[in-house]
């Protein structure tokens, strides 16, 4: 605000600048080592335990998704919970995590992913409101989403033959 400010000495005020402005964004299932034209990514033993969900149908599915947002309250943000950063990571995981487990492996891997990650944001943006942390979530994309590496082949093969099903019916159905 205009005006005269003052800070009193070191032990006994403190200033902490809270980037409102900017857009800030929490990774889940791999991290950014080198952002820039060609960034570069890994994944971590605990970022693949983030990223392993159980969906609906019992199935395990890797889930990778990007959380972008903006510190809309510096207040709450600072002062309603101890760890406003950490307390929005658990509650992204819990979201991602419940929706996940709402629908089949299927659904999160194929057509679903729009209606999924949509769904996650909301009731995302209603947890943040419901606790106060004082965060607006702009965006939750879902990058990648595949099944666990010991079952892709399978998973492949799972499609494979479904996709050749229905290639052998359009030849009878021409036929």
């Amino acid at each position: 605000d205009p005006g005269l400010h003052l800070k009193l000495p070191l032990t006994i005020e403190k200033l902490i600048k809270v980037p409102v402005q900017r857009q800030l964004k929490m990774e889940f299932g791999f991290r950014t080592t080198r952002p820039g034209i060609r960034t570069e990514y890994r994944v971590t033993p605990e970022s693949s335990k983030e990223a392993m969900m159980l969906t609906g149908d019992l199935n395990v599915s890797v889930v990778e998704w990007i959380v972008q947002y903006k510190i809309q309250d510096p207040y709450k943000y600072l002062f309603k919970l101890r760890d406003a950063p950490a307390t929005f990571r658990y509650m992204n995981e819990a979201v991602v995590r419940k929706v996940v487990g709402d629908n089949s492996v299927d659904e999160v891997i194929t057509v679903g992913r729009a209606r999924i990650a949509l769904e996650a944001k909301e009731q995302l943006q209603e947890l943040c409101d419901l606790y106060e942390i004082g965060i607006e979530v702009s965006q939750l994309i879902f990058q990648d989403v595949n099944p666990p590496d010991p079952v892709k082949p399978s998973f492949n093969e799972v499609n494979e033959s479904l996709q050749e099903k229905e290639r052998k019916i359009n030849e009878a159905w021409s036929e």
